[in-house]
């Protein structure tokens, strides 16, 4: 973390406990990170924390709800979710393989 970013929340050092326990080829949204990070409703928070913090874990594994890659970085993003395996299409992920049923 370069040193001046400020330290992480408990938020959201939670969001990213949740960002990096994601396995390779696994895609979920900024809503569902949120809910398991204790937080439903904090899809944009997601987005933050990952902004900010996000560089320690895999950040490419979290799309939007409509499976949007990063807007401004949608080259970098697909060809990381593409290496495990996640087909792109159109700035935006193809088939979302869900962790949950």
């Amino acid at each position: 973390m370069p040193v001046d970013d400020p330290p992480p929340d408990s938020l959201a050092e939670r969001i990213l406990e949740v960002v990096a326990a994601l396995p390779a080829g696994v895609v979920v949204t900024y809503g569902e990170v949120a809910a398991e990070a204790g937080r439903p409703g904090a899809a944009r928070r997601v987005g933050a924390v990952l902004r900010e913090h996000g560089h320690g874990v895999a950040w490419w594994r979290v799309v939007t709800a409509t499976g949007r890659l990063v807007p401004g970085a949608e080259i970098a993003h697909a060809r990381r979710l593409e290496a495990e395996g996640v087909a792109c299409s159109d700035g935006r992920v193809t088939g979302i393989e869900r962790r949950r049923g």
